[in-house]
């Protein structure tokens, strides 16, 4: 892997690091960094997603107490089996919809345009959301994950499944309609968390799987690298939006969102930017 590569590579495990649980689209920030870099073609969609699992690999460690309760009180414990259910509950609907419908996201959406709308439509329903909060429209009802009910799980779940567009965001469509449907921001946000290591790990290993002609032992390093620092980033992330969250609403994320897709179409309706797809 020569330098220049390692570079891109680099830059590119950072961005997904930062940006996956925030509510700003991982996915959206990838597509427009690989293209701002030039960093693009089937290998890269691929390495775009097996990266997801340096970040996953980051909220385990965070929450690896609150995990090993969990897989170790499966059979005696009621609360450890109720939120391992609801975790599985919540990652059908993504999961079903992702694999009847991937290559038509793929071939449609995966591209700078189609995020930049999606980043506009996105911050515009976060802000719609958080004053509904404000004012109380919305009562909150799920104060920690514990608490959740099947039905609400489902109902999470559906949300998720929104973020398999581009741009949307996975982490935002399941925070902001978990809080939607009665949770508070924090418990929102860790289950996002958790929801996110099945779903996350399930498409890395699913498109690793796809592609398995096209990659190679001499990609190793690459996916490796890219993982690594997709890791790193994800760990300061995580801890900085667990206390950000506790005294923030998620309106500075939306106005970002709205901003950016705005500068993304502008740039291109100007020519400036020759955004590739």
């Amino acid at each position: 892997m020569d330098f220049l590569l390692a570079i891109k590579v680099i830059i590119m495990g950072i961005v997904e690091g930062l940006t996956e649980f925030l509510p700003i689209s991982s996915t959206g920030h990838l597509i427009l960094t690989s293209s701002l870099l030039n960093f693009t073609g089937e290998k890269v969609k691929v390495f775009e997603i097996a990266i997801q699992a340096g970040a996953i690999f980051a909220v385990c460690w965070e929450y690896r107490i609150k995990l090993s309760e969990i897989i170790f009180g499966l059979f005696n414990d009621k609360q450890a089996r109720r939120l391992a259910i609801n975790i599985t509950i919540g990652f059908l609907p993504a999961a079903v919809i992702g694999l009847l419908f991937i290559k038509t996201i793929k071939a449609y959406l995966f591209a700078p345009i189609p995020v930049a709308t999606a980043f506009i439509v996105g911050g515009i329903i976060i802000l719609w959301v958080e004053n509904r909060q404000a004012k109380s429209t919305v009562p909150v009802r799920i104060e920690t994950v514990d608490q959740m009910t099947f039905v609400d799980a489902i109902k999470v779940g559906i949300a998720q499944a929104f973020g398999l567009i581009p741009g949307t965001s996975r982490s935002g469509a399941t925070i902001i309609g978990a809080m939607l449907f009665g949770m508070s921001r924090k418990a929102a946000t860790e289950y996002s968390f958790f929801l996110a290591i099945p779903t996350l790990l399930g498409a890395t290993v699913y498109s690793l799987y796809k592609a398995r002609d096209l990659l190679t032992v001499a990609d190793i390093p690459m996916f490796g690298l890219g993982t690594i620092t997709a890791f790193i980033s994800a760990f300061f992330c995580v801890r900085w939006l667990l206390k950000y969250i506790s005294t923030h609403t998620f309106n500075a994320f939306a106005w970002y969102r709205i901003a950016f897709g705005i500068m993304i179409l502008l740039t291109w309706q100007l020519g400036w930017i020759a955004w590739t797809e």
